[in-house]
């Protein structure tokens, strides 16, 4: 097989071919194409956009960093580091993540503590008029101050 061939094979895959490449909708890479997170290749006239291989690359890199938790404005941040010689900020950025995911979870710690002792209350107060879930929520009583919180 000769050189031209081997390229012309690399860059010959259609949106569809792509999209199911890296396991997402083709909506997906028009979106990441609308939000300059990925290039648009030319229209050849009367023709069909031709990608390479690393447009699947690049559309499975975006959804990994999607799926730790970073935007997509983080993940444009994070494209531009692809170089391998920002290991300092990709690591800042990662430590940022960390840190925000870290507050999510105590927040559904605390969530959760929350509604078990609601549904805690519930089972204890059975046949009584009110639902202490829904006088909390009603705002009756401070969910927080009423669990000792």
């Amino acid at each position: 097989m000769d050189t031209t061939r081997i390229i012309r094979q690399a860059q010959a895959l259609t949106i569809g071919q792509v999209a199911r490449a890296a396991g997402v909708n083709v909506e997906t890479i028009r979106f990441y194409q609308r939000r300059k997170l990925m290039d648009k290749p030319e229209k050849p006239l009367r023709g069909v956009r031709r990608y390479g291989r690393a447009a699947v690359d690049r559309v499975r890199f975006i959804k990994r960093a999607q799926q730790l938790g970073f935007t997509l404005e983080e993940v444009r941040g994070l494209l531009a580091l692809q170089d391998g010689r920002s290991c300092g900020e990709a690591r800042r950025l990662a430590a940022a993540k960390l840190e925000s995911v870290e507050e999510r979870i105590a927040d559904l710690q605390r969530m959760r503590r929350v509604l078990k002792t609601l549904i805690g209350q519930c089972d204890t107060r059975r046949g009584q008029v009110a639902c202490p879930i829904i006088s909390t929520l009603s705002g009756v009583v401070n969910a927080e101050a009423r669990l000792g919180e």
